[in-house]
């Protein structure tokens, strides 16, 4: 079949998406691992730290007691219970069992939020650097994205004035990731009250990634929803792969109005229903038991947030922000752009990888071209072997 028929077989909607930039970056760095190179992985971004084990028994005592059938779509009420209780008790919130649902990943909370606020032709604003997905999921539903660039020298930091700018009568939606994948900015606590409540008087629905809400290193932490006068508007979209070292169990939620919610789980109930029974247990386990292992990895990330950026300093030519949440550091390379051969980020990307085995994510993915992506979660060694491994090669291009 020719690469032209190929093409009329496949819908418009899949042909104006791409493959997930960071999964890509996986997939070629397991081919090498799988060779026996030993890479310094600053890929994926995903905890170096195992699910804590109470977590890990609930999941077991449920599959003992035979917990593995289907459950309501949206997830069991004592699972959103939990959820809307945790986020009462961290952040003042009043939501009900009625305006969560539990979703396999925060990635399909994020998808589902999306396809049912979003038509054609709706604008969606999005802040500059902005994690790789958000676009094109915007794209697929139809929408239009309007981007907001945010100042390095400012810490990437973005404004209710920058989102304000931005409004025009077409907008729908407008998308905040704070703390931020890839640049670790967050919002401050008054521009974030600013946005919500712009939005709610314009009638523009907020949607507000918060897995990494946990881990702001900046102080307070903050959720958008707490502004409950202004909740018709707002869906936070939550999860719990970053808080509790839970990637691989694909636990995510949104809590918002009623009226969403129920066309998000509508949504849901034609394509995965129900999260994994076992998973919603462990889920409850997580939200509803001790709360230390929380704030023990959200100090060891800040370790090594500073372990990273001591090593960048010796390699010069190279700048970054000091990002104050997630576990991201957002280097400028642009020094090394026209270097060796190497005519962009990407570029760069791949020849760290192939040449210098060290694995970092380009940053065209997240909107820019003068960057580079590395997660420090990983351990101290491998930040360490692989700031060396960057130095190195970065000083003998020529």
């Amino acid at each position: 079949m020719s690469t032209t028929t190929a093409t009329k077989v496949l819908t418009d909607r899949i042909n104006r998406i791409e493959v997930s930039a960071t999964m890509a970056i996986t997939a070629e760095a397991l081919k090498l691992k799988a060779q026996g190179i030993d890479l310094a992985d600053f890929g994926a971004g995903e905890p170096h730290f195992s699910t804590p084990q109470h977590i890990k028994d609930a999941a077991i005592k449920a599959i003992e007691q035979n917990v593995t059938r289907y459950t309501a779509v949206a997830g069991t009420p004592e699972v959103r219970k939990a959820i809307v209780d945790r986020h009462a008790a961290d952040f003042g919130t009043n939501y009900t069992v009625e305006e969560c649902v539990f979703t396999t990943g925060g990635k399909l909370a994020l998808f589902n939020a999306i396809q049912v606020l979003v038509d054609h032709g709706d604008e969606v604003i999005l802040p500059v650097p902005y994690w790789v997905s958000f676009k094109d999921i915007i794209q697929y539903a139809g929408g239009k994205v309007v981007y907001v660039e945010s100042d390095e020298k400012e810490n990437f930091r973005i404004t209710a004035k920058m989102i304000e700018a931005a409004i025009t009568p077409r907008t729908k939606v407008i998308i905040l990731n704070t703390p931020s994948n890839p640049s670790g900015a967050v919002v401050s606590p008054e521009d974030l009250e600013a946005i919500v409540r712009l939005a709610h008087a314009r009638g523009i629905y907020l949607l507000l990634d918060e897995c990494y809400v946990y881990l702001n290193f900046s102080g307070k932490m903050v959720s958008g929803g707490t502004f409950t006068e202004c909740k018709e508007h707002v869906v936070v979209l939550g999860s719990l792969s970053k808080t509790y070292a839970m990637t691989g169990w694909r636990a995510g939620f949104a809590l918002g109005p009623k009226q969403i919610i129920g066309a998000m789980s509508k949504l849901q109930s034609q394509s995965t229903s129900n999260a994994a029974s076992m998973v919603q247990r462990a889920s409850i386990a997580a939200l509803t038991g001790p709360q230390e292992c929380v704030a023990e990895m959200r100090e060891d990330y800040i370790k090594l947030r500073d372990r990273v950026l001591e090593g960048f300093k010796t390699i010069p030519g190279l700048t970054c922000t000091v990002p104050e949440g997630a576990f991201y550091v957002y280097p400028n390379v642009s020094a090394f752009i026209g270097k060796g051969g190497i005519r962009s980020a990407s570029d760069l990307a791949a020849r760290l990888l192939s040449e210098a085995h060290v694995v970092v994510v380009p940053g065209e993915a997240f909107g820019t071209d003068a960057h580079i992506r590395l997660s420090y979660a990983v351990s101290g060694d491998v930040i360490d072997k692989g700031v060396q491994r960057i130095r190195e090669f970065l000083a003998q291009l020529d």
